[in-house]
């Protein structure tokens, strides 16, 4: 990335950009394991953030993402601090790029030679387990790199994790490796989440993920481990190479990666990232590139550390595959909000070791611009294991009778006008919907899913399968039916446990999950009614807002409800515009007021106006280590505090993480307090139990 046509200010701007974007990202990866762009995406980004600070170096700040590692460790665990920390690896992208890796190598070490380790870069996630004298103490996964998660008990279940050691072994060994799942295993999973009606996972990185910090679901899950370093270890298992170490692992009875070998000089790395990747479709798990380490381990403490990578070691990234197949349709489908969507349909051509045969168009606009036609050969790509997507046309193979396509103007799924809105946060127009509503039952059936959905009622046993067999027989048709389904179904000459796909012991264990949520936090019933613009945080909002659920269906229905909700901190013009398009609508409120006849709303937390931090006013900034967002949120909402998102003289509090980009420096030119995440949680415990002056 060139930086020099940018002022400083621009600089400023687009750096503290950049770095919330990363921060967020590396929060989704690591923390919550759903990733929202791919890995190119993801390192372009990088890219472009280092290039700044390369240019503008006092932009550079210990807390920078740049330097961060991984994503704080989520609260729900014991936090495992590392002595030896878990660091990230730097990439490289071009062959011509690894001979200047070595010269770096080559400097650092004085022009002493020193041969390298090629291995596989395994897409899973990273493990840390600790024995002591042969026996698996603790495992714990990366974190922020110096803080990790005690997943032990899961970790415990990995049959290829073992559970001591065999023959003799150093007193300490803290061992470094990756828990995986192999796309055969991978894919059986998916399938039975898919016939249980459950939420399948994007890639095996995600489901491997997932399942180390699910102790319910880890057991079921087929998952794999290899080892490939050491933290912290006892003298008497120091070893002088990487190979050595490696060897070790094998003799103690961890498992390693296949296609490790010795290399020496540019020709061997680049012949063995070359060898890989040819080979690459046929292993039968996920990597996205090699690794190369300098075998020897002391000249490893000489090289040393430089921001949150090792100088003695790189990643080699494989570029996104690309392919080239035909474009044989473009079908439409219709989501909950009516947005219209584009689907290729593909020639079925495999990319990357997996069958492709769907690939995402994004919208209108998508097509328009890449002017693709249905007959058309196109470069496909699947970036980073994710979805395919289309990035270019071959116009020499394009038929002589091909014409451009026309995106349609009614809806595929029930006939209304399919229009573009001019909606407050609409981005232009670009997304075309369906006017048609609730009459609509596409819309329908994807609002039936996402009521049910893990964030909103999370009623197990309802997938995208069960829903539509639901909807499609008359049993469900609104969000209160799901609650009236077993007493219906009692009453019909076809009851469920008679059709094919549910059986007696499913049916009741369906039941019973449905009668579970009959009472339900008043947020997420909010959030489930998958009303425009209203997301989690907005539906906190309104329910902090307006109490009840009954509150919330008279405010939301009239002006003068809505019209007060101006005030609200956080709920702007685009929800508030929902709010009425929705309530004015008799077929949208209906559904609405009979879901509260159904479910029970459990209100939130009444807040306190007793406490020492009553009635101020919060911002909280950076990545927070011990709580999420939401959770810091609702904590200091809960003891009377106001929580904003943009700093200014009547900030009484900036609680500031690692990443804290502008908002703390004008907390810092304004004058307000800053907190640490420690002092904060110090400040409301005092404040729970103490008004101020007392």
């Amino acid at each position: 990335m060139s930086v020099a046509p940018l002022s400083f200010e621009e600089a400023k701007a687009e750096h503290a950009r950049l770095g919330a974007e990363l921060t967020r990202h590396d929060a989704l990866y690591h923390g919550e394991d759903a990733p929202l762009i791919t890995d190119e995406a993801y390192d372009a980004l990088r890219r472009s953030f280092n290039a700044l600070e390369a240019t503008y170096p006092e932009l550079a700040k210990v807390s920078s993402p740049a330097r961060a590692v991984g994503a704080p460790a989520s609260s729900a665990f014991e936090p495992v601090p590392y002595a030896v920390p878990m660091l990230s690896l730097g990439n490289l992208f071009a062959e011509s790029e690894v001979a200047e890796f070595l010269g770096r190598i080559d400097r650092g070490l004085r022009h002493q030679s020193s041969e390298m380790v090629g291995e596989l870069k395994i897409d899973g996630l990273s493990l840390s387990l600790r024995y002591e004298h042969g026996l698996l103490v603790r495992a714990s996964t990366r974190g922020d790199g110096s803080i990790g998660e005690d997943v032990t008990a899961n970790a415990r279940t990995i049959a290829d994790i073992p559970h001591q050691l065999v023959g003799p072994a150093p007193e300490l060994l803290e061992v470094r490796g990756e828990a995986f799942m192999t796309r055969a295993d991978f894919e059986a999973l998916n399938a039975q989440q898919e016939a249980a009606g459950k939420k399948t996972f994007a890639n095996p990185r995600n489901a491997a993920a997932g399942s180390i910090r699910q102790s319910r679901e880890v057991t079921k899950r087929p998952l794999r481990f290899f080892a490939y370093s050491w933290g912290e270890v006892s003298e008497d298992g120091l070893l002088a190479t990487h190979l050595d170490m490696v060897r070790s692992f094998r003799a103690l009875g961890l498992p390693t990666a296949p296609e490790t070998y010795r290399l020496v000089g540019a020709e061997q790395l680049i012949g063995y990232y070359r060898h890989i990747a040819k080979a690459r479709a046929t292993l039968p798990f996920d990597i996205d590139g090699v690794v190369y380490k300098v075998n020897d381990l002391a000249a490893r403490e000489v090289l040393g550390f430089v921001s949150r990578a090792p100088r003695w070691a790189i990643a080699h990234k494989f570029p996104a595959e690309q392919v080239t197949t035909i474009l044989r349709d473009i079908e439409i489908q219709v989501g909950r909000t009516g947005a219209l969507t584009p689907v290729a349909r593909l020639e079925p051509v495999i990319v990357g070791g997996v069958e492709v045969s769907n690939a995402t168009l994004h919208n209108e606009a998508e097509i328009q611009r890449k002017d693709l036609r249905v007959g058309d050969t196109v470069v496909l790509q699947r970036a980073g294991d994710v979805i395919p997507q289309i990035v270019d046309r071959v116009l020499e193979h394009r038929p002589a009778d091909s014409k451009p396509y026309v995106f349609p103007t009614r809806c595929p799924v029930c006939g209304s006008a399919a229009e573009r809105e001019a909606d407050v946060g609409d981005q232009g127009g670009a997304v075309r919907r369906c006017t048609g509503g609730l009459l609509c039952e596409a819309q329908a059936v994807e609002g039936l899913l996402h009521l049910v959905s893990r964030e909103a009622l999370d009623i197990d046993g309802l997938g995208e399968k069960q829903v539509s067999f639901l909807f499609e027989t008359g049993r469900i048709r609104t969000p209160a039916d799901i609650f009236r389904l077993e007493a219906t179904d009692a009453a019909r000459e076809d009851p469920l446990h008679r059709c094919e796909g549910f059986g007696a012991v499913s049916v009741r264990k369906l039941f019973d999950s449905i009668a579970s949520k009959r009472r339900s936090p008043l947020e997420r019933m909010i959030y489930g009614l998958g009303i425009r613009h209203v997301g989690r945080t907005n539906a906190l909002r309104l329910a902090r807002h307006f109490g009840s659920y009954q509150a919330f269906i008279d405010g939301a229905s009239s002006s003068e409800g809505r019209a007060r909700l101006y005030g609200v901190e956080g709920v702007g013009d685009a929800a508030i515009s929902s709010l009425s398009r929705y309530f004015s609508d008799p077929a949208s409120a209906a559904i609405a007021i009979d879901l509260g006849n159904v479910v029970e709303a459990i209100p939130l937390k009444v807040a306190r106006t007793d406490t020492a931090i009553s009635g101020k006013t919060v911002v909280f900034t950076g990545t927070l280590q011990r709580m999420t967002r939401d959770q810091a949120k609702a904590g200091a909402e809960e003891l009377g505090a106001k929580v904003s998102g943009s700093v200014s003289k009547k900030t009484s509090y900036v609680v500031a993480g690692p990443g804290a980009g502008d908002k703390l420096e004008k907390a810092e030119a304004l004058g307000v307090t800053v907190l640490t995440e420690d002092a904060w949680l110090a400040l409301i415990a005092d404040a729970s139990t103490a008004t101020e002056g007392s």
